[in-house]
């Protein structure tokens, strides 16, 4: 049955025309001396791989810099032997083309190494799969139609899908080459971002104010390079937003004016550094510790762990205590009764050193005790000192303080004395009870 359908003399045809297809195009010299190149250029780019391995492990091993080999031995190493094989496959196409030679195998095998050399450097960078796979299905489609030829012929086709928007045309290539310089570049940046951070916070002569205030200026100016880059590479003629966005600014202007008071706010804060990270300021009843400063809020941390997020411009035309601006000591008062029939010079002076055992607490100035009043029913005196680690909390060395008095004045017999009131009757009071008859009249 199956001769029935497939005759004998189309399939000898058809193997007749493959094979000379094969000896015309497969087994010619042409392609022989290619794939020779091949093998000779592999061994090269081995032979350059060994003295490349020996001196990285000769500049950077020894110096035992630590923060460099793990990158060395799992990113740039596994990358030396494609890179090398990628130049002498490059040097190769240009060195063949221009003596009129053929090239094809050597120009498939040098876009196959593209695509794995970019695959296998962003794999490392990006640790999420899902973009991993994305960028990898990208890579090797656009080989795929580079080693078929099609990848002018895409390009043309996806370049004349356009559409207007105003004045500014758009094709889909360019809307592709906008995402693509969108991704990179945004992935680019955060890296350079990250490494300047690091270079920031290790300077140790600038202050933390100045350190927030670079950090911001760098993320804004990365991310206004980032976006013009991206429509530069979408062929947006830039001059054309001139006008576009001078209306978007205006919009912008009423719509985010507190927005914008906020971050011009905190650009103020920055500059003159009246609050900084890690300062003890008062809200209200309770006080916190700045934690960060950010372009529309400053955090701040109070001591039960709430956070608090104040806006900027609220700490600029507001009464703001500042309890570590130019000074980190703080003093504090703690008032104490004792009984009028004990000695109030000595009971003072228990305070002081009561005080004085305290470690948080300072000696210069030294804890001193005061007469405050008298009371109705016991002598005030107050004990002030001073601490200068107040975002550590106060209530817990007030707590000290006040247990370390209680226990002197137990073993010095100082009596604190509670509130008495006594009743006088000045005579007897004359009271005169009277019966009342109740009837109940019956209807």
């Amino acid at each position: 049955m199956f001769e029935d359908f497939v005759y004998k003399d189309d399939v000898l045809k058809l193997l007749q025309t493959t094979q000379a297809w094969v000896q015309e195009h497969v087994f010619v010299w042409g392609n022989a001396k290619q794939i020779i190149l091949l093998f000779a250029l592999f061994i090269l780019a081995y032979l350059i791989k060994g003295i490349l391995y020996r001196g990285v492990d000769a500049i950077v091993l020894p110096h035992q810099i630590k923060r460099f080999e793990h990158f060395v031995h799992e990113v740039l190493k596994p990358l030396v032997l494609p890179i090398v094989m990628i130049l002498l496959l490059w040097f190769s196409v240009f060195a063949m083309r221009s003596l009129g030679q053929s090239y094809q195998i050597i120009n498939l095998v040098f876009s196959l190494f593209n695509a794995w050399v970019v695959i296998r450097f962003a794999s490392t960078f990006i640790q999420d799969p899902g973009w991993s796979k994305v960028v990898s299905l990208l890579v090797w489609s656009i080989a795929a139609l580079n080693i078929v030829g099609l990848l002018d012929v895409t390009s043309s086709f996806l370049d004349s899908l356009s559409f207007s928007f105003g004045t500014m045309t758009f094709s889909l290539l360019g809307v592709f080459k906008g995402i693509i310089a969108v991704a990179v570049m945004f992935w680019l940046f955060s890296l350079l971002e990250a490494i300047a951070k690091r270079r920031i916070d290790a300077f140790s002569n600038i202050t933390p104010s100045a350190k927030v205030l670079l950090k911001k200026f760098l993320r804004i100016l990365l991310i206004i390079l980032g976006v013009l880059i991206a429509l530069d590479a979408m062929g947006i003629d830039l001059t054309a937003l001139a006008v576009f966005s001078g209306a978007i600014g205006i919009g912008l202007g009423f719509g985010l004016q507190k927005v914008a008071s906020n971050l011009v706010s905190g650009v103020i804060l920055l500059m003159d550094r009246s609050v900084k990270p890690g300062d003890v300021i008062a809200l209200g009843d309770t006080y916190g510790r700045i934690d960060k400063l950010g372009g529309r809020y400053v955090s701040v941390i109070t001591r039960d762990g709430t956070e608090h997020l104040i806006p900027n411009e609220e700490l600029i035309t507001q009464r703001v205590e500042n309890w570590s601006f130019s000074d980190t000591n703080v003093r504090q008062k703690v008032k104490v009764g004792v009984s009028y029939s004990c000695d109030v010079k000595k009971a003072m002076k228990l305070c002081e050193e009561a005080a004085d055992e305290i470690p948080r607490i300072v000696r210069t100035p030294a804890p001193r005790c005061l007469l405050r009043d008298f009371g109705d029913s016991a002598v005030m005196i107050e004990l002030r000192f001073w601490v200068n680690d107040a975002h550590n909390g106060l209530g817990n060395v007030r707590s000290e303080v006040l247990l370390r008095i209680w226990e002197k004045f137990h073993e010095e017999n100082i009596e604190i004395p509670f509130p008495q009131r006594d009743l006088h009757i000045k005579g007897s009071v004359p009271v005169r009870m009277e019966r009342e008859d109740l009837t109940k009249e019956e209807d």
